[in-house]
């Protein structure tokens, strides 16, 4: 143990998963350290890393204090420490694993000299329009821009409308297209950084360094903890993107990080989708662009009812996709199933392919075994009920629907099935088929089509159909062309889902108009709080967390509890005053689904409301 006499006292937060709490150490003299530093300590007989989240606190006299071992370099300012300390309350999380994303993945040893004046960046600038002036203009506003519109321009006009000395901070749905747009900025010649780590921390420590002073900092989801300490304005591309949200907990979404950063720092911040969803509604003013605008931004759509096609033809290949990959152009093909079957029954006896474990339905990844992705039980391919080796496919995966399609347009058909890590990565072949990632791995292609959209509009997320609009303006987007759009053919049962009718009409209204009811029948986001407590140590969390006015506790079903309430604040103040069980845990707010397995419109029919229905 180190004595330093008459040194300074500091305030650690270690960065140990297992401990929300801070610890004091002394300051050996001659060592700087500032706010937020990142920091070596000694703790519980080992050296562990952490941050500095106090300067020149009062230690207490009867406790005999350590000194810091190293100070490792630069880490997340004052700001950040705030901000990380809400969003741990509003996830139910710890400060640790947020401040791990808001640090550098690098040794940061200066922040290096700071701009003082603004670069004038070259380029045409982008001509005034009102529609992204009054946008610009609000402090808290979403604009729903369609997906075949200039988003670049709106970029340039953001930096444009940011006051000097103040940075504009963009997030985009992907470490690619983070990249993309501040390279383009570059050329320009507008002081641009992206931020392109997006596991682990927000960057390398050049690119986090150079955040400090540049322009204009772009980033993907852990952009939202850019060291940004002069911002003046936000923009959220594409703030419908599922891609801003956190899988692990704490499941904190960086466009509501984002939006208390801005109303912290008194700056603007802007959402912008062609999409927006219930919960970027709630919170801003929504600006349009001219219905003309709107309906030149969409691309021609074919609705295909799967309903009414000859049971011999199959229920993928309808006579419209057909004429479509058989023509001219590159034709992507979306069917979000992995390998070769997703359902099958026996030829025989009819019986559906199930597992004996978990009573599931069972997959075929590859020929000759049946898989269950529920329990991950593996048998041979046999029908449980009469032996038969002979089954048949009820719904196709990629794998054999690219078999298929082969066989249909006479050459190679490219296969995309995993997700992939940068825009371009992908076959080269005419006709591509894959799961949604084929829409974020090429760049641009003449038609789209989905084979199977029911998978979407009726899967068991709560937001699915705000998803399966955003995935048919991702679609659109990629089928535009400097000539005009091209096409995008969709085959569905339900034609006249509220999803199928704002696409058609280029008027994502339609949705809303259809969901806000639903939501409020089902009691469900935005129109309330909502959390999920599942895992081994859910039951103590659950009795130690009782019956807190105002918190409405259901459940179990599946091994997870719901609980819901009117507001935030209500809900995560419940959470944050039941210290944390030993075991396994974990605590969902603002979850993807409603209950584990469960689809929404069992619940709203199950409540009396039919979604499929809803919208006149």
């Amino acid at each position: 143990m180190s004595v330093v006499s008459e040194s300074r006292v500091v305030r650690v937060l270690p960065d140990v998963p297992a401990i929300d709490k801070e610890f004091d150490y002394l300051v050996p003299d001659g060592m700087p350290v500032e706010l937020g530093d990142v920091v070596r300590v000694d703790l519980h007989g080992r050296r562990v890393g952490g941050w500095v989240v106090a300067l020149d606190v009062e230690p207490d006299p009867s406790v005999t204090l350590r000194a810091l071992a190293k100070v490792s370099g630069r880490g997340p300012g004052a700001d950040l420490l705030e901000l990380a300390g809400w969003a741990a309350w509003r996830w139910a999380g710890r400060r640790a694993q947020l401040l791990r994303t808001a640090s550098p993945t690098a040794v940061v040893q200066s922040f290096g000299r700071a701009s003082i004046e603004r670069a004038d960046p070259g380029g045409p600038h982008p001509p005034t329009d009102p529609v992204l002036d009054r946008a610009l203009s609000s402090d808290r506003a979403v604009l729903r821009l369609p997906p075949g519109a200039d988003r670049y321009g709106l970029v340039r006009a953001a930096h444009l409308a940011t006051d000097a000395g103040r940075q504009l901070l963009v997030l985009c749905p992907s470490v690619g297209e983070a990249r993309d747009l501040a390279s383009r900025l570059r050329r320009d010649r507008v002081r641009a950084v992206g931020l392109l780590g997006d596991v682990g921390g927000v960057a390398g420590g050049q690119a986090w360094a150079r955040a400090h002073h540049e322009d204009v900092v772009v980033g993907a989801r852990a952009g939202a903890w850019a060291p940004c300490p002069r911002l003046g304005r936000v923009l959220v591309l594409d703030e419908h993107d599922e891609g801003y949200q956190q899988e692990q907990a704490p499941t904190w979404h960086a466009r509501d990080v984002v939006a208390e950063r801005a109303r912290r720092a008194a700056a603007a911040c802007l959402l912008v989708s062609p999409c927006p969803t219930l919960e970027a509604l709630d919170w801003g003013t929504l600006v349009t662009v001219p219905r003309g605008g709107e309906r030149r931004g969409w691309p021609a759509i074919t609705v295909v009812d799967q309903r009414r096609l000859d049971p011999a033809l199959g229920p993928l290949f309808s006579p419209a996709l057909v004429d479509l990959v058989r023509g001219e152009g590159r034709v992507l093909c979306v069917l979000n199933r992995t390998g070769r079957a997703r359902m099958l029954a026996c030829a025989v006896c009819a019986t559906l392919a199930r597992c004996e474990q978990c009573d599931a339905a069972v997959g075929q990844p590859e020929p000759g075994l049946l898989l269950c992705d529920r329990c991950g039980t593996e048998r041979p391919t046999i029908c449980l009920a009469c032996g038969s080796t002979t089954l048949k496919s009820l719904r196709l995966g990629v794998s054999r629907a690219r078999e298929e399609l082969e066989a249909l347009v006479g050459e190679p058909v490219g296969e995309v099935s995993g997700p992939g890590v940068d825009a371009g990565s992908a076959p080269d072949t005419r006709v591509v088929i894959g799961t949604e990632a084929v829409l974020h791995r090429i760049r641009g292609a003449d038609a789209v089509a989905f084979l199977d959209f029911d998978q979407e509009l009726l899967a068991t997320r709560y937001r699915s159909a705000e998803q399966a609009l955003g995935m048919l303006a991702r679609a659109a987007r990629v089928v535009r062309r400097r000539d005009g759009m091209g096409r995008l053919l969709v085959q569905t049962r339900t034609p006249d889902h509220p999803v199928i009718r704002s696409a058609l009409q280029a008027d994502p209204g339609h949705l809303v108009t259809s969901e806000v009811p639903l939501r409020q029948v089902l009691g469900l986001p935005p129109t309330t709080a909502m959390a999920v407590v599942s895992h081994a140590a859910a039951p103590d969390f659950i009795e130690a967390l009782g019956q807190p006015l105002g918190v409405e506790v259901q459940g179990p079903v599946d091994g997870a509890w719901r609980l819901r309430a009117p507001d935030h604040e209500t809900l995560c103040d419940a959470l944050a005053a039941v210290p944390r069980p030993p075991g396994r845990l974990r605590v969902e707010v603002d979850p993807l689904r409603i209950w584990p397995g469960r689809s929404l419109v069992g619940h709203a029919v199950s409540a009396g409301f039919d979604p499929r229905k809803a919208h006149p």
